[in-house]
């Protein structure tokens, strides 16, 4: 399958009557009770050489716990892709069997999925229809046109930069939760990301809001403009393989389950018609991919876990699928994680980590196509930009590289890695037009410790660290950081090769718990964030600077949210 930012713009309205060309029958009209089933099948978007289509049915006859729609074309179109049912072709003919979550089609139900194609000359409309056998009444009135492969993409189409012309959904949960704190309203209707760490979440934990849920309130948060939904997808086997606060609940060797019980149900919901409308942000696993490069064996800073998950490629197989499935749906646009400048900004560790993402991206039937970007820093506190000090910078006959804050990285901060790692992307056959995100949820670093010039020339150690913004101990240090304050506030096209900055991680949420606390969501405790913890190789053996008191990962932490609207910068006004 061949899908690029630009070339692919379709929707997926499948209700009757929508735009594209449709074939359906009034299931409530005339002879109604005698039609054993209807199809509503839709050229949704076509140009020259491909189209994608959909396909809505409903049945009128018994319940059923599977089923298999079969039709032929008359001409030469040949499915090279499909979600939400297993499409096979065999010359004209096409048989659509239910995908294993979707096969319960009761009486008056209906069930859909899609695919994309290709085709030359022209794409005429199947005459005949059969659900099990039985032929399917089909609309008297026939087809109307297919859509012009000229028109320009109408609302919901996928487009260059979703967030461009957009509004962002904003979580009402995470929003009633920033109002009730003291000066919470300030930011309380800032958009943030909805992660999705596990399978119940998808449903919703303990009377939450389950994905479905949060999409509705996006529909109504939408009203007649364009809106962007962003969701983290966040569950691979083994996951977090260095960190063990943010450890999941499926084990290393569980990708079946990754497969049939979170992605597929994640896909299916994604690709219901009636969000059609929505432009819908997946942040791919945070915390993976990278983890294959910098924490495997020959490193230092190995772990057999990490070990563990590249010798099984579970990995690279789970983002892959997640990619290619999530990319089948044409309102969904890929943000692939890549890590942060102090992760990732050295020479080992970045053209390494390019080539992983590309392996992924090209997995479990995934092309680099399925990749609308990649997002940087999530989670994490690394700043948006120094301007007190350049990574070209000599001072005191030594390079800024040298000092012990950069410690030969080739970056200093978020954006400048972030434009750079697009670069590389592009070169080793990421899409042109791909984009990158930044999450400046955590990341402004105010407040009076603020540094307002650079540091003394002393020593290069002095430059740096009297003028850095960053005011953590060490860049490897990650939970629940002391000091920290919010950044950029969410907004489109920032700067040249930026698809936006975001509240991807939503502020006030913890990173990890500073005491071992017992629970059931497969979080366990991880010294990092202990605040008494002096360290480990991968943040070269410095105290923790952990906040206190701190509760699971994903809870809400009253005294960081606290910290980080006093410590904002901008500040809030």
């Amino acid at each position: 399958m061949t899908r690029t930012r630009t070339a692919l713009l379709a929707a997926t309205a499948l209700v009757a009557g929508a735009t594209g060309t449709a074939f359906a029958v009034d299931p409530g009209g005339v002879g109604a009770a005698a039609v054993p089933c209807t199809v509503d099948y839709q050229v949704q978007n076509q140009w020259n050489t491909g189209f994608t289509a959909s396909v809505t049915i409903t049945n009128h006859s018994a319940a059923k716990s599977s089923w298999a729609l079969k039709w032929s074309y008359a001409g030469n179109q040949r499915i090279t892709s499909g979600w939400n049912a297993k499409v096979t072709q065999s010359g004209a003919d096409v048989t659509a069997a239910n995908e294993s979550y979707n096969g319960a089609l009761a009486t008056g139900g209906s069930v859909s999925f899609g695919f994309q194609g290709s085709y030359s000359g022209t794409n005429a409309i199947p005459a005949t229809f059969t659900l099990d056998g039985v032929t399917c009444n089909v609309d008297s009135g026939g087809p109307t046109d297919p859509p012009d492969p000229t028109d320009p993409p109408g609302p919901g189409d996928r487009v260059d930069n979703p967030y461009s012309g957009a509004k962002v959904y904003v979580n009402p949960e995470w929003s009633a939760k920033a109002a009730a704190e003291p000066g919470g309203d300030r930011i309380a209707d800032q958009p943030t990301g909805v992660w999705l760490d596990r399978i119940a979440a998808i449903n919703g934990v303990n009377g939450g809001m389950g994905l479905r849920d949060h999409l509705d309130a996006a529909l109504e948060q939408k009203g007649s403009g364009e809106l962007v939904v962003q969701l983290v997808i966040y569950n691979l086997p083994g996951r977090d393989c260095a960190a063990l606060a943010s450890n999941g609940e499926l084990g290393p060797t569980e990708i079946d389950r990754y497969k049939t019980e979170y992605i597929d149900p994640i896909a299916a919901i994604l690709a219901d018609p009636k969000y059609a409308g929505l432009r819908i942000v997946t942040t791919v696993e945070i915390d993976s991919l990278p983890n294959l490069v910098t924490n495997v064996t020959p490193r230092p800073t190995a772990t057999p876990n990490c070990d563990t998950m590249k010798a099984n490629g579970n990995y690279v197989k789970g983002v892959g699928y997640a990619l290619n499935k999530l990319g089948d749906v044409p309102n969904v646009y890929n943000y692939v994680d890549a890590g942060h400048h102090g992760w990732l900004g050295w020479d080992d560790n970045f053209g390494a980590s390019a080539q992983m993402f590309k392996q992924a991206a090209t997995a479990e039937g995934a092309t680099v196509n399925d990749v609308h970007g990649f997002i940087a820093n999530t989670a994490n506190y690394s700043a948006l930009k120094e301007d007190h000090f350049k990574i070209t910078d000599t001072v005191a006959g030594k390079s800024v590289r040298e000092s012990k804050w950069v410690d030969w990285n080739r970056y200093v901060d978020e954006l400048s890695y972030a434009q750079a790692l697009r670069a590389e992307l592009v070169r080793i056959g990421f899409d042109s037009g791909i984009g990158m995100l930044i999450d400046t949820s955590r990341n402004g670093w105010g407040g009076t410790a603020r540094p307002t010039g650079p540091g003394a020339t002393t020593s290069v150690d002095t430059y740096v660290d009297g003028g850095r913004y960053d005011r953590r101990i060490h860049l490897g240090n990650w939970c629940n950081q002391s000091g920290a304050g919010l950044g950029e506030r969410p907004q489109a096209a920032p700067e040249p090769g930026i698809d936006a900055y975001v509240w991807m991680k939503p502020p006030g949420e913890s990173d990890g718990s500073s005491k071992p606390i017992d629970n059931d969501e497969g979080k366990g405790f991880d010294r990092m964030c202990d605040p008494t913890y002096t360290g480990n190789p991968r943040n070269n053996n410095n105290m923790s600077g952990a906040l206190p008191d701190a509760p699971l990962s994903g809870h809400w932490f009253s005294a960081q949210f606290q910290q980080l609207m006093r410590n904002a910068y901008p500040p809030l006004s």
